[in-house]
């Protein structure tokens, strides 16, 4: 899939790819959440042909490497954060991709947070933004943690951001405990 990417080391990055993945799952914690198959795999690849493209003036390492962090890093909990940065830095050495900054967004973000009473935490601010790209880069997200860990304070300060950024953003909030065939009834009942 590298090749059909357009990339030129194909079979080195590839190796490096899957000797990520194993030893992430060896050796981050286990979380329900966490996968590293075919799917995951896919995902990245996938977004590092579009970064390719986008910038074909780009090491192919370096575009794999920012592809795997930006596509990994928003789904990991915290204490895993820093092994797995460790384990890039290891599979890519002397590489350094800093993360893409979005100033407008971040400081629209900011701006929300601070209108609604909070105070502004720089990893609050970049968990909204990990939660924009991944929803750029994904069909289906999902905000998971403890609580109390500010999942609500995300996904509600994304949707202002957008909205203020003239994006057209609608939540509708599902309950998880009620079963789908209860809904699909709801859904009928009130529809005939």
């Amino acid at each position: 899939m590298l090749f059909s990417e357009g990339f030129l080391q194909a079979k080195v990055l590839a190796k490096k790819m899957t000797v990520l993945y194993k030893l992430a799952q060896g050796q981050l914690s286990k979380q329900h959440h966490y996968d590293f198959g075919l799917r995951a795999l896919k995902s990245v690849l996938v977004m590092a042909g579009e970064l390719k493209r986008t910038a074909p003036d780009l090491d192919e390492e370096l575009v794999l490497m920012r592809a795997l962090r930006d596509m990994n890093l928003p789904k990991f909990v915290f204490e895993d954060v820093p092994l797995f940065l460790g384990l890039i830095q290891d599979l890519f050495p002397g590489l350094d991709c800093p993360r893409v900054r979005h100033p407008e967004f971040s400081e629209t973000v900011e701006k929300v947070l601070s209108d609604e009473g909070f105070t502004v935490v720089p990893d609050q601010v970049d968990k909204v933004i990990q939660l924009y790209e991944t929803m750029m880069t994904r069909h289906s997200t999902m905000v998971i943690g403890p609580t109390c860990g500010g999942k609500t304070v995300v996904i509600n300060a994304l949707c202002k951001t957008q909205t203020k950024m003239g994006l057209s953003t609608k939540l509708f909030i599902i309950n998880p405990k009620v079963s789908l065939r209860s809904v699909f009834l709801r859904f009928t009942y009130m529809s005939s």
